[in-house]
């Protein structure tokens, strides 16, 4: 049997273990890491120092919070360290260039030329828009050409900079808000305009992370096509129904609960998205040697779906924007058929289907635990808005079938080693489920949450 000296003698080495262990790691730390740090902490006084007067006790919490959150998350990535600096720096620009005589003056947005074309809010989402789009383009070029390395590196780069655009704009948008009036003024993940652009950037920030992590852009290809298709929502949503507007908040969302249950959510959303693309390219490596048609039915059958906006479906799609929804089908069935019948090149050049099904298992416990977070707040915030923690409100009941879909995913995996084919399957299968809970509630049915209608 252990004594009591030798349990002791045991704790005191894994003491010393564990405290030897969190000095190496600080030990680790650069002087960029070390700056980067005291460069959020100084940013944070200021913040407090600027605006501290209005926040509430919530959001000077949130804030406290941000800043140490910040330098874990840039300690443990560095490319956030870059990131967030130029965002900074960018945005505090777009600020300094709406100040005339000390105020603020929105109707600078069409004046100033960095404003016009780059920095307001509108004009730094359209561009990400544009280099989404481009980035999606060259990673395809660079996988299914002979020598495509550089094009990859590109359309690795244009990502960044649409993320960093992505996140300028969300920012200038959020003081722009404050400056239309008074009550105005809140965090841009209210509506679907606002969310759409926080679902774009939240899912390629995430590839982007797998990308730097495994050392291969050969996932590019497939992840962005989900961020294309966000994007192409997003410009019809711009055009035909001008949601790019800035309307204050109906009186549901005026609730600090806000600030941290549409981020949870959407960051589950997002990695769920890209665990259903990769499960697509994992089908697709899979079938690579497959020359029977009826064998690849399915597969043609799920492209379109994956590629094809919902709203198409929708009543009424023929008066707005019919056309553009017809265009975007046809190019989606172009992809998909594109696709298909070059899957062999595609299948040489992605990563092995062990690489593929690990990212896929990863985003998906990493996308069910921030889901679980945003459910557990979301009941918090109906508590205080509607009196009661769950209602069986249809977007509620749909939150509730993804959460289960995941957890049932995740008990297999752990469980009972669910691998290959099947798990892939049932990540496209999520994805569905996640695309209806997401948007299908909004379009056909209703209820508390119909305010997010389309």
């Amino acid at each position: 049997m252990t004594t009591m000296t030798e349990t002791i003698d045991l704790h005191r080495q894994r003491g010393t273990e564990a405290t030897a262990g969190w000095r190496g790691w600080l030990a680790r730390r650069t002087r960029w890491d070390w700056l980067y740090a005291a460069l959020v902490v100084v940013a944070t006084v200021v913040a407090f120092a600027v605006y501290g007067e209005r926040m509430d006790g919530y959001e000077r919490a949130i804030l406290t919070g941000t800043a140490p959150s910040l330098i874990a998350l840039a300690w443990f990535w560095r490319p956030v360290q870059p990131l967030t600096v130029v965002v900074g720096a960018l945005s505090l620009l777009a600020i300094g260039l709406y100040q005339v005589d000390g105020r603020a003056d929105l109707a600078r947005a069409d004046q100033v030329f960095l404003l016009k074309y780059f920095l307001s809010s509108q004009s730094a989402i359209l561009w990400m828009s544009v280099l989404f789009f481009m980035s999606t383009v060259f990673y395809w070029i660079g996988l299914l050409a002979p020598r495509g390395d550089t094009a990859e590196r590109l359309g690795s780069r244009l990502a960044w900079v649409a993320v960093t655009l992505a996140l300028v704009g969300t920012m200038v948008r959020w003081y722009e808000s404050h400056q239309i009036g008074p009550g105005i003024g809140h965090i841009p993940v209210s509506n679907l305009y606002e969310v759409f652009v926080l679902f774009a950037w939240l899912t390629a920030a995430y590839y982007l992370y797998y990308e730097d992590r495994y050392q291969t852009r050969r996932m590019g290809a497939f992840a962005m096509l989900i961020v294309s298709a966000a994007v192409g929502f997003l410009l019809w949503y711009t055009v035909v129904r001008e949601a790019h507007q800035i309307q204050p908040l109906v009186p549901a969302l005026q609730s600090w609960w806000m600030k941290l249950h549409v981020p949870a959510n959407f960051i589950g959303y997002g990695t769920f998205a890209i665990a259903a693309m990769l499960a697509f390219a994992y089908l697709i490596k899979q079938s690579a040697a497959e020359t029977r048609w009826w064998k690849l039915a399915p597969l043609w059958l799920l492209g379109i779906v994956l590629c094809f906006e919902p709203l198409v479906f929708r009543q009424g799609a023929a008066e707005k924007g019919g056309v553009y929804w017809s265009i975007y089908f046809g190019v989606s069935a172009l992809i998909v058929g594109g696709i298909l019948a070059a899957r062999r090149r595609i299948a040489e050049r992605l990563p092995s289907l062990q690489v593929l099904d690990d990212v896929m298992y990863k985003a998906i416990a990493v996308g069910f635990a921030f889901f679980t977070i945003a459910t557990v707040l979301g009941a918090l915030w109906a508590a205080e808005a509607w009196g009661g923690y769950w209602s069986w409100d249809p977007k509620e009941t749909w939150a509730l079938i993804v959460w289960l879909n995941y957890a049932a995913w995740l008990h297999m995996r752990l469980m009972k080693g669910l691998r290959g084919t099947v798990a892939a399957w049932w990540a496209l299968v999520g994805l569905g489920i996640t695309t209806f809970a997401f948007l299908g509630v909004n379009m056909f049915l209703s209820g508390l949450h119909s305010y997010g209608s389309l």
